[in-house]
């Protein structure tokens, strides 16, 4: 099974700039996006009889959002972490048969880092409902994360040390949550690999030169480890500042 994870910063331009195109050259079962930034109906998207498509929008218009494309029907679905409590949109969670996957949009701490102390409460928050759902079955868990876990993931470390979504807090949030019983997929089969980016501003030259944040993750359970085939980065991929993410399982 194949899996995709796209924060496409604006679904509709995103389309524009060949969205389709990748998910069907892609070859992905389940396609998660983060930063739909739209609402019900504002968006006609062709993307084949195979594809069911899942939304959670927020409340505010042009902000935020997630969704799910899949051709596995989900034996349930679930909008935010709790009924009625997430105006924003960041999570999708659907149930399959062998897991559940959870799309998430993480809450930005802001260049400022007044929202730090939010998202540190959040991190806490989504820690408990992912591990909820672990009890009753594996979970995936897949999107922008928002943060650089190690220095390997974020070409100048140094200089950016403190900074939003590389915050001693943030990456102390995202190895705790690894710590209680998930995996980074792809530093499990590519634990040394650097120049790994999917994320890059959109100042001028930055992506040519590579000057990139590694911020969109595939995470898994840890008895779904040994099912990773493959984890990848399709950093070739324009039409967002951020570029895909995949997750091969091999599923009994």
């Amino acid at each position: 099974m194949k899996l995709v994870s796209w924060n496409v910063n604006g679904l509709r331009s995103c389309v524009n700039k060949g969205f389709v195109d990748y998910l069907h050259q892609s070859d992905a079962d389940i396609c998660c996006v983060q930063e739909t930034k739209l609402q019900e109906g504002q968006i006609e998207l062709a993307l084949g009889e195979e594809f069911k498509a899942y939304w959670n929008y927020a409340v505010k218009k042009g902000y935020s959002g997630t969704a799910v494309f899949t051709k596995r029907e989900p034996l349930s679905v679930r909008y935010g972490m709790e009924e009625n409590e997430e105006p924003e949109g960041r999570i999708l969670t659907l149930e399959f048969e062998e897991f559940y996957l959870v799309t998430v949009y993480t809450p930005n701490a802001k260049r400022d880092l007044s929202r730090l102390d939010y998202r540190v409460e959040w991190e806490d928050r989504f820690r408990g409902y992912l591990l909820e759902l672990d009890k009753r079955k594996p979970v995936v868990v897949c999107g922008d994360l928002n943060v650089a876990r190690e220095d390997i993931d974020i070409k100048n470390a140094k200089g950016n040390r403190g900074n939003s979504g590389f915050t001693d807090e943030e990456r102390g949030k995202m190895n705790e949550l690894l710590g209680s019983g998930f995996v980074d997929t792809f530093r499990h089969l590519h634990p040394d690999r650097t120049d790994a980016f999917s994320w890059w501003s959109n100042m001028p030259g930055v992506r040519e030169r590579n000057v990139g944040w590694r911020i969109d993750y595939f995470l898994v359970s840890d008895r779904l480890a040994g099912a990773v085939v493959e984890a990848g980065i399709d950093a070739h991929v324009l039409g967002s500042d951020h570029c895909p993410v995949t997750l091969t399982l091999a599923l009994d």
